[in-house]
């Protein structure tokens, strides 16, 4: 059980304490502490009732590890996994009663490390019998786990689900996981590293058109929605639209990523904006001088947090973007920590964009006069987790400044446009947009 206790107005504080009960007791003792604000302490995951122990994410090295502590009196803490070079982000769990049997992290691609030396050989078994689909994962079982539903797919492949009979080894197809993509074909996406301006090395996903040489492609800059998070390599529905409508699309995990650690997370792609953006930036600098992009054909394109990256690249190199499409991106930081005031995470809010000059030069809304490119916005005036004012103020200083702009607001439609209809509305206009802006 976790608490989080209040300060001061009401507020949530940023510690939540976590307790356990005992086998045959019902009093909650003290487990641990952990805290949002800077992702110190001990942080659950799952119980393992047999071996009486908690699995949870702790600090190691700079990075998340695993660890698993005793539920008794003495809380034993003993490390179970950690990698040297990218945090560890969950656990892998099966059956009905969710045992934990690995870990989970991502390097190049996801990996599993398995505890379970059965779970361990199922999956090799499977990725033999699926060479195609790499990726896989086991979404539920029967309770003796005889039978089990899987995923599978990969970077070209949206997935199957399948029904394995572990006792007669048998695999059996079942559903298309996006059916209307079955026959056509996808592009490769590819893990490439991008020599930033500083000389820092930023992993990220490039993905061609079918069939392209790679060579002088209108091109597209993804960054990727968070900040705190990264992107990964597999099916991306966003990305293979675009390459399909002939855009290579490259999707950096700028520093203030998280997954690589302490030192790439910097203080947060917020407080430490310019670092996060330039790497973005440079990811379109890159596409050029790797002769992969036409410079007068490169744009930006981001949702949320990648909307605010795409918008403020244009304010850190005017001239390298040609088009930018942001999707319920933040425009300005003031506004965005002012509109959490009304709820209970306000001073957690407050404590993310921090205070300072940043507040101002990383906000796209405060300098519009930079612009160049030609901005496409898309919100929904039902989004909870970015308001639609954001998109609107951005929309009306372009405007007043003499800039070329549109915004397309969807009613009662939240921050992930979650319909399908918008969806293809979306996409049609956004590819419409980027041929136009750039003389396609």
């Amino acid at each position: 059980m976790g608490t989080q206790a209040k300060k001061g107005d009401g507020y949530l504080g940023e510690k939540v304490r976590y307790f356990y009960r005992g086998k045959g007791s019902e009093d909650w003792k003290d487990l641990a502490t952990y805290n949002l604000a800077d992702d110190t302490g001990f942080h659950p995951l799952a119980v393992d009732p047999e071996a009486n122990l908690v699995y949870g994410l702790k600090r190691h090295s700079g990075r998340n590890a695993l660890f698993s502590m005793a539920l008794d009196q003495g809380l034993e803490t003993k490390l179970v996994f950690a990698h040297p070079e990218v945090d560890v982000d969950n656990v892998v769990r099966v059956g009905r009663h969710r045992r934990v049997v690995g870990a989970t992290f991502a390097t190049e691609k996801r990996e599993v490390v398995y505890f379970d030396k059965q779970v361990a050989a199922m999956q090799a078994s499977l990725r033999k019998a699926l060479p195609d689909q790499p990726q896989s994962a086991v979404l539920d079982s029967s309770l003796d786990g005889s039978i089990m539903l899987l995923w599978a797919g990969s970077d070209v492949d949206p997935g199957n689900y399948y029904v394995f009979d572990r006792n007669a080894k048998r695999l059996n197809k079942i559903l298309l996981a996006r059916p209307e993509l079955q026959d056509l074909p996808l592009a490769p996406m590819k893990h490439v590293t991008v020599r930033a301006s500083d000389g820092t090395m930023i992993p990220g996903y490039l993905t061609l058109p079918r069939g392209s040489e790679g060579k002088g492609l209108p091109s597209i800059v993804m960054p990727h929605g968070g900040p705190e998070a990264r992107d990964e390599w597999g099916f991306d529905w966003l990305v293979q639209y675009y390459a399909n409508r002939g855009f290579a699309v490259l999707q950096p995990n700028f520093r203030g990523s998280t997954g690589y650690g302490d030192s790439w997370f910097q203080n947060n792609g917020y407080k430490s904006w310019r670092i996060a953006v330039s790497d973005v930036v440079d990811a379109g600098r890159w596409l050029v001088a790797e002769g992969i992009a036409d410079p007068s054909k490169l744009a930006v394109v981001g949702w949320s947090y990648g909307g605010y990256a795409a918008l403020q690249s244009n304010v850190l190199a005017p001239d390298l973007y040609k088009a930018v499409v942001a999707i319920a991106p933040v425009t300005d930081f003031k506004m965005k920590i002012e509109a959490s005031r009304g709820w209970s995470s306000y001073l957690l809010a407050r404590e993310r964009f921090g205070t300072g000059p940043h507040i101002r030069d990383g906000s796209p809304l405060q300098n519009v006069a930079a612009f160049k490119a030609p901005v496409l916005m898309f919100h929904g005036d039902y989004d909870r987790n970015v308001e639609v004012r954001q998109s609107q103020l951005m929309a009306d200083r372009l405007k007043e400044a003499g800039k070329k702009q549109e915004l397309i607001i969807y009613p009662r439609i939240d921050h992930y446009i979650a319909d399908s209809q918008l969806r293809a509305d979306m996409l049609r206009r956004s590819d419409r947009f980027l041929r136009t802006s750039m003389g396609m």
